[in-house]
């Protein structure tokens, strides 16, 4: 079982209501089992939603609690929601035997590269293997 950002299986759950779907993801689907998730909604957050930065330091930051997640239009703290989402697709790894995960780069949540986002950073310390794509 392999932990999916859904929006790169075209679930529409990106936080602008669009999904980027990945050709090579999707195709993957048909020979592997995927389970797609969006930390974001998992947290509670709406879609569509208020694009959102890390501030402060990555997401490893922000789980140790000296760094914090705002959104770009209002300054609005919304840490709690991506700890609560990063949480949950903590626990969906450890019932579902997931050891890889493969999430949307670019993200406060899932990003690997700019800043690790803060489920990537959640899923590293639990031992799942975290991949980036689109």
């Amino acid at each position: 079982m392999i932990l999916v950002s859904g929006c790169l299986l075209g679930i529409c759950c990106r936080y602008d209501g669009l999904s980027r779907p990945d050709d090579k993801i999707i195709e993957m689907a048909s020979f592997r089992r995927l389970l797609p998730v969006c930390p974001e909604q998992l947290g509670g957050l709406p879609t569509p939603r208020s694009a959102a930065y890390l501030c402060g330091g990555d997401g490893f930051k922000v789980l140790e609690g000296s760094a914090r997640v705002l959104t770009v239009d209002e300054g609005r703290d919304v840490t709690e929601q991506f700890l609560k989402g990063a949480r949950e697709c903590q626990r969906l790894a450890t019932i579902f035997g997931a050891r890889e995960a493969i999430l949307k780069g670019k993200s406060p949540s899932c990003g690997l590269t700019d800043k690790v986002g803060v489920t990537a950073a959640a899923l590293i310390l639990s031992g799942v293997k975290v991949t980036e794509a689109g």
